[in-house]
């Protein structure tokens, strides 16, 4: 089985990679009978010369890989016909912008395997970028609120060589004795929670972040299950919330009443009540004004984030009375950091984890007959067409949807 990692072409450019120079040596030494080739890259984060420093052959073109492995949706002018793919293709969720890739996909008979659908029997994900989002959104939740304030003015995340660099800068600042709301236990909320840890950032439980004041910055992190109730008033629970959405409504105003600094970091479902609207966010006791919306669903739970920000220009104003933006530092704005890209800004930590995932749970699937079943359920399209698992998408392909 030969493995090719292809060049990212996606606009703006990506600089991570699913497999480093380290983790194909231990591909190769773990299964001799893989092959890996790597397509020259100006961009990637790990160079050519790393690769080849490893006895990674570097080429030209991609023609000879059996499988070929890379991060963004790949360009329609780039797909090589009748091979096996892995990628994010964001097309899972019907995203009409990419519907003419699927088509793509399906009429040059491209067998592809999302990441966003590789999973364990129990439908958990397997491989993500997810615990960087979390690191760098609550990086880039502090440098805006440094920015706004006036109080402190952290590089960006994306000059810093890795983690420990972010997490020597933020031990860099002093803070004012601030309330920090982090929502989500998952890869992302994790993430950032590693970041306010590495603070020293004092943690304090639901009863304490509402009812108490305190004499140093604090943060308290939730679940669904914390600021979501149920309509009916019966008791309700986390598993109970992800299996009947629609008989909950929201408890979250009672933290935007006490919240300075808001990091988002929860997975958000359909039919789910929505954190904060707009008219939660007019309320004269609503107190944030500062939010990391590393979830970044647009128009959606955190009514003040109105569109993706962009590495380039992270930052942007939310103004509750007219629902517009606005300059950020305007006293009566939220600031808001919504880049839909975080890991981005980290790329060679963000693919040393990645490959360590994927080298684990998918190349094995190669060669011990897929015995867990990892590709058959990531697999999308095959022989042209949509596997069984993913036929609800063909009135999507189709333009019915």
């Amino acid at each position: 089985m030969k493995f090719g990692i292809i060049q990212e072409r996606k606009s703006p450019p990506d600089r991570r990679v699913v497999l480093s120079p380290t983790e194909c040596q231990n591909v190769l030494q773990a299964f001799p009978e893989a092959q890996i080739l790597v397509e020259t890259s100006p961009i990637r984060v790990f160079t050519d010369d790393e690769y080849a420093e490893m006895d990674i052959p570097v080429v030209s073109a991609m023609q000879d890989a059996d499988v070929l492995l890379g991060v963004k949706e790949v360009p329609i002018d780039a797909l090589i016909p009748n091979k096996k793919y892995f990628f994010f293709s964001h097309t899972i969720k019907k995203q009409t912008y990419n519907r003419d890739l699927l088509r793509a996909i399906l009429k040059k008979n491209i067998e592809l395997y999302d990441h966003e659908v590789i999973t364990n029997p129990k439908g958990q994900r397997l491989v993500a970028f997810g615990r960087y989002a979390g690191i760098v959104g609550a990086y880039n939740g502090f440098r805006a609120y440094g920015l706004k304030y006036g109080s402190f003015d952290l590089p960006k995340a994306e000059t810093l060589k890795d983690q420990q660099a972010l997490i020597d800068e933020l031990n860099k600042i002093k803070l004012p004795n601030i309330k920090i709301l982090l929502t989500g236990r998952g890869r992302v909320g994790n993430g950032s929670r590693e970041m306010l840890d590495a603070m020293d950032l004092k943690r304090v439980n639901v009863g304490d972040y509402l009812n108490e004041s305190f004499n140093e910055p604090v943060y308290c992190q939730i679940d669904a299950s914390e600021y979501n109730k149920r309509k009916d008033g019966v008791r309700g629970n986390k598993a109970d919330f992800f299996a009947n959405p629609e008989e909950y409504k929201s408890n979250f105003f009672r933290f935007a009443e006490v919240t300075d600094f808001y990091i988002a970091g929860h997975f958000y479902g359909d039919g789910a009540p929505y954190l904060y609207t707009r008219e939660d966010a007019r309320h004269p006791n609503f107190k944030i004004r500062v939010v990391a919306d590393i979830s970044c669903d647009i128009d959606g739970p955190v009514a003040s984030t109105i569109r993706p920000s962009e590495v380039a220009d992270p930052v942007y104003g939310y103004d509750p009375q007219s629902e517009t933006e606005v300059d950020f530092k305007n006293p009566d704005a939220i600031a808001v950091m919504a880049v839909d890209n975080l890991p981005c800004e980290l790329p060679r930590d963000a693919s040393n984890g990645f490959g360590e995932a994927f080298s684990k749970y998918v190349i094995p699937a190669f060669f011990n007959g897929d015995e867990d079943g990892i590709l058959e359920r990531a697999r999308m399209t095959q022989n042209g067409k949509l596997t069984k698992r993913y036929a609800y998408l063909q009135d999507y392909v189709d333009g019915l949807e």
